[in-house]
């Protein structure tokens, strides 16, 4: 039964993808021949710097996990944890919102180290760290282009980011709203998920008393979310998008938080049309900010299809070895 609402879910998802763009491509007049001709024209080399820097947003997302994984007292070869985090990526496209690829990492580890608890406190606080550093990211980003870009609906997403931030800030390290928040699980059934939430609870507690990981943690995390928007507008250049850095810095962040909502697989079809709506406002022509999310989504299919054979092949020796 469980398998079954699995695959229902997922096929819905897939669903929802599928029409959000078509959808998008309906009603923005979108000519898909004159998109392929926009993508095809592309200057390469700008493209080429584009892939290059998503790789270096890899390695610095692998390193910041790493660095959580070793405060937490988790011995595992390094060959292992690569593993695992090449696994997260390959899966998060074919998940629903980049959190799936975060789910995967967690059960692999989970499995091998046998340390649950563990480690899903250092998959929330990496994720975490990540949300935090775009807010701190998008809020300088706003200020600084608050003369050509005064807009509610921008306003508005930062706000609600925000606020989402402090919420989880004061679940997580407020006990007062965090024994609140557990009351609400008393029914009889939730003992186990209570168990589980008290135990992941303490060891993010731990790991944010290690106060030199947390603060160089937060420092990757900015650097990534300055790295994320320096990626796409190499791929704006390429397309010929020519508007300033600061819209990539405010509207990306803003782009990557809502995509986190499990709605669509991957976020395709999502993440396409908040390009579109976001890039508008800085005069980017419609189609040319469609093209700018496919080829983003692309090179992020390239690094996800080399994490997936880093993944199986990684897998399949294991397996070899224990036969």
């Amino acid at each position: 039964m469980k398998r079954l609402k699995s695959i229902f879910s997922t096929l819905l998802r897939i669903s929802i993808s599928i029409v959000l763009l078509v959808l998008l491509f309906k009603f923005n007049k979108i000519d898909a021949q004159a998109l392929i001709g926009d993508i095809k024209s592309a200057n390469k080399l700008f493209l080429a710097i584009g892939l290059g820097a998503f790789f270096f947003n890899y390695v610095l997302g692998f390193l910041r996990w790493r660095m959580l994984i070793k405060a937490s007292g988790i011995k595992i070869p390094l060959g292992r944890l690569i593993s695992s985090f090449s696994g997260g990526i390959f899966f998060s496209i074919f998940l629903p919102s980049t959190i799936g690829g975060d789910l995967v990492r967690s059960v692999d580890l989970a499995g091998h180290t046998k340390k649950a608890k563990e480690v899903i406190a250092t998959v929330f606080l990496d994720r975490l760290s990540g949300y935090i550093g775009l807010v701190l990211v998008v809020i300088p980003a706003i200020f600084l282009g608050r003369n050509f870009l005064a807009d509610k609906v921008v306003y508005s997403s930062v706000f609600v980011i925000v606020v989402l931030l402090v919420i989880i800030l004061l679940v997580l390290f407020n006990n007062y709203v965090y024994c609140a928040i557990s009351r609400f699980l008393t029914t009889p059934n939730s003992g186990k998920i209570r168990e589980i939430i008290k135990d992941v609870h303490q060891e993010i507690h731990i790991l944010g008393s290690h106060k030199r990981i947390i603060i160089l943690n937060l420092a990757i995390s900015f650097l990534l979310q300055v790295l994320s928007p320096l990626c796409v507008y190499f791929i704006g250049l390429a397309l010929g998008i020519k508007i300033s850095f600061i819209y990539f810095l405010i509207f990306l962040p803003i782009i990557g938080a809502i995509t986190l909502l499990p709605i669509a697989i991957g976020g395709l079809g999502l993440r396409e049309g908040l390009f579109v709506v976001y890039f508008a406002k800085a005069g980017v022509i419609k189609q040319l900010a469609l093209a700018m999310s496919l080829l983003s989504f692309s090179f992020v299919v390239f690094y996800a299809a080399i994490g997936g054979i880093i993944y199986v092949l990684t897998v399949r020796h294991r397996r070899l070895q224990s036969d």
